[in-house]
């Protein structure tokens, strides 16, 4: 057993060297509060129990077609301590996960691309919290949705509609699709492609359809926390009116690119070959097509892959650069990207009283721990938040703690039906261990 210590030890050295850990950013960035790498060990955290105890949790998942891989981070006091991937692309095991690949984060966008916007221009003065959404949706001041206020919507607090199938409320009922909605032909009038179909969307779909379906939806009765995807269609459009920038380049700008996060971004075939990009659903229903490299989300497809709901993609390290900003307080590489008192705003629980866990965007620990229902470690500590994904991702930041996880997968792949991460808890699990080995290096010290 001590032998297979020190010989996890010198594996751990060398894999400070592996491309997917050091990768070359074309961006300068001081690396005083950057992530770095080192051996789990040097953190008091049993290496054994580790490599092995995630191993065998992940050989389940494997196994039991969770997903066909997936990508482990984890990071202590801005230290990635261990980064795996594992498995294959898809279930004919032709190419294996390697770290420098992309998958879709799914609605992880809505924290790292929609909320982390909305913090810089509430940093910057620019965006009031307890404003409505009449006030920054004029188009929606004489809906039922004038009077709701943004803190409250971005909590899930709001009597928002959960979703609208946006594809599927633009069909008749025999199945052809209405007028100035989607096409089979490419004209003026349909001049964009959805991503991953042979479709073409009316030229003002977002507008005419889009924002005019979230107008007339009903409310729910009650207020009550429902998570509820709605306003994220309408938040980059929000963003370019109060930055002067388009959304996908005022995120650019303003965080990926200065954090040195490369892979992280909307459409990634336009930078990224596809061989690099891990496929997601076969979609037997609207695109029928394989999604490669095109995003997941129906409602984001909609929005022609850049939205505030889902369209991100990154492999799990440019991922972990954005939470390691916010655990660090707002700062990266000696560069200010957010206050430390916006950060603590956003992420706060805003209705606990009212049994909602939510913070604003931001997804919490439940406020009653239940091993069924959880996507964490029951030791994350209350002040912890992140957000996980449909297609089977989830990063989570635990600041008391100063613990960073990151995890990624296509369960989707090839069909959403597929709900063995769930099931078999596959995240929660690990996440327990890293909490338990880390109570024990405690425990163990002199």
């Amino acid at each position: 057993m001590k032998a297979l210590r020190y010989l996890l030890i010198f594996f751990s050295v060398l894999l400070l060297l592996h491309p997917g850990f050091g990768q070359k950013s074309a961006v300068r960035i001081d690396d005083s509060d950057t992530l770095k790498f080192t051996s789990s060990v040097l953190l008091e955290i049993d290496s054994v129990q580790l490599y092995s105890g995630i191993q065998a949790i992940i050989n389940q998942a494997l196994d039991s077609a969770a997903f066909p891989g997936c990508q482990v981070l984890l990071a202590k006091q801005g230290q990635v301590f261990y980064y795996e991937s594992f498995g294959y692309h898809t279930y004919d095991s032709l190419r294996m996960v390697n770290n420098s690949d992309l998958y879709d984060l799914a609605s992880i966008t809505k924290v790292t691309a929609a909320t982390l916007a909305l913090m810089k221009l509430y940093d910057e003065g620019k965006f009031d919290l307890d404003r409505t959404l009449g006030y920054y949706f004029p188009f929606l001041a004489k809906s039922n949705k004038a009077n709701l206020s943004i803190r409250k919507v971005l909590a899930h607090q709001s009597r928002l509609k959960s979703w609208i199938p946006y594809y599927s409320e633009s069909q008749r009922k025999n199945g052809r699709y209405k007028r100035k909605t989607i096409s089979n032909d490419s004209t003026s009038s349909y001049p964009y492609r959805i991503p991953g179909s042979d479709f073409f969307l009316y030229k003002e779909f977002r507008e005419k359809s889009i924002y005019r379906m979230i107008k007339k939806s009903k409310l729910y009765p009650q207020e009550e926390y429902v998570y509820s995807g709605l306003v994220f269609y309408l938040l980059p459009q929000l963003v370019e009116r109060l930055s002067g920038e388009s959304f996908d380049d005022h995120l650019n700008q303003k965080f990926y690119m200065p954090l040195g996060a490369q892979t992280l971004g909307f459409e990634p075939m336009k930078r990224f070959p596809r061989s690099q990009i891990i496929p997601t659903e076969v979609d037997t229903f609207f695109r029928m097509s394989k999604l490669h490299g095109v995003v997941h989300d129906e409602g984001a497809a909609m929005m022609l892959g850049v939205s505030g709901n889902a369209g991100l993609f990154s492999n799990a390290y440019d991922l972990a650069k954005v939470f390691q900003m916010l655990l660090n307080g707002g700062t990266y590489g000696e560069q200010k990207y957010l206050s430390r008192e916006t950060i603590n705003e956003f992420t706060s629980c805003q209705y606990c009283d009212l049994d909602n866990r939510r913070g604003l965007g931001f997804d919490k620990p439940l406020i009653e721990y239940d091993s069924i229902k959880t996507s964490v470690a029951k030791l994350a500590s209350p002040e912890s938040y992140g957000h996980s994904g449909y297609t089977g991702t989830l990063v989570w930041a635990d600041p008391k703690n100063q613990l960073l996880f990151v995890f990624l997968a296509n369960r989707v792949h090839p069909t959403r039906a597929n709900r063995k991460i769930y099931q078999l808890n596959i995240r929660p699990k690990i996440h327990d261990l890293v909490y338990r080995l880390i109570e024990e290096g405690k425990e163990g010290r002199p």
